[in-house]
């Protein structure tokens, strides 16, 4: 008979752990296939990227006018405080193709391991090797024929909400810093976006063993990261009443004053709460979230 320690370690917002290192997420994330969509036309399939460490994405592709004409490639990341969540589960399957449809874009959105089978960094690492992934289709031969046939690699996007919005920010930096050779990315869009100076910080340190502390650049990005965003143009979603808004409002002033050339654009949906879009898509602010979202894709 195996006796369970139940005294509780430490207590954060998505999970427990107790004394005797057992992890209790408070949260469950259920997973659909892939799917055509009979009203919009889009297209979805999932993608083996690698197999040690297991990384995946859920690829989508809208419905085609024109073989001859490319189209942007966005590379989403979703949410989840990094723990739960998938590119696999209902909201983001419906939230992604909904974008794709609006935007005529391709989306690959990467499905990265989650704390605590696979702590942070993971989350980086695996996002940035499906970055990687995509920029290897760039001269048409890579082995996802929908990115070869359709997508423009001089006008590529990355997104993401909260946790998803720090990992697209992390690989924006790692763009700019060291370059990704095939691909141009043009724009980054922050959706409610998770950064350093709240009560979830210590959540983030538990998750990451081999983090950097408080100042640690993933949490809070210095004016030196920010300077080198290899991308043109940011666009930040906030919500009036999201336990986030505080830190997106501090991340927008630090871009703009860092000294980085690009241009930045703040939309902000008042009376509504952290990733309502999500979980009232039907909504006349989720709709106007995923037009905005969309027209910052196409536009020139």
């Amino acid at each position: 008979m195996v006796l369970t320690n139940n005294e509780i370690a430490h207590e954060f917002r998505f999970f427990r752990v107790y004394k005797d290192g057992r992890v209790e997420k408070f949260l469950s994330t259920q997973k659909i296939p892939p799917s055509d969509d009979p009203i919009s036309g889009v297209q979805s399939k999932d993608v083996v990227i690698s197999t040690e460490p297991s990384i995946s994405a859920r690829i989508f592709l809208p419905k085609i006018h024109d073989p001859t004409q490319k189209l942007p490639l966005l590379f989403y990341i979703h949410g989840g405080g990094f723990c739960f969540e998938s590119a696999f589960s209902p909201l983001y399957h419906n939230h992604v193709s909904s974008l794709v449809a609006k935007a005529n874009a391709i989306a690959v959105s990467i499905e990265y391991g989650l704390f605590p089978e696979r702590p942070v960094p993971a989350c980086y690492e695996d996002s940035w090797a499906g970055l990687q992934w995509v920029a290897s289709h760039a001269n048409r031969n890579g082995p996802e024929s929908w990115l070869n046939d359709y997508a423009d690699f001089n006008r590529v996007f990355i997104g993401g909400d909260s946790g998803g919005a720090n990992i697209s920010h992390t690989l924006a930096v790692r763009v700019g810093s060291i370059g990704l050779p095939g691909i141009k990315v043009v724009g980054v869009i922050l959706v409610h976006p998770f950064f350093g100076g709240m009560e979830d910080d210590h959540m983030w340190l538990y998750m990451c063993p081999t983090n950097g502390g408080l100042e640690d650049p993933r949490l809070k990005p210095p004016a030196e990261d920010l300077v080198k965003l290899g991308c043109d143009k940011v666009l930040i979603f906030f919500a009036e009443k999201d336990h986030l808004r505080g830190v997106g409002e501090w991340y927008y002033k630090e871009l703009k004053k860092s000294g980085w050339v690009g241009s930045v654009e703040v939309v902000e949906h008042e009376g509504e709460d952290h990733v309502f879009h999500l979980m009232k898509p039907d909504c006349d602010k989720a709709f106007d979230l995923v037009n905005k979202f969309a027209s910052f894709i196409n536009k020139e």
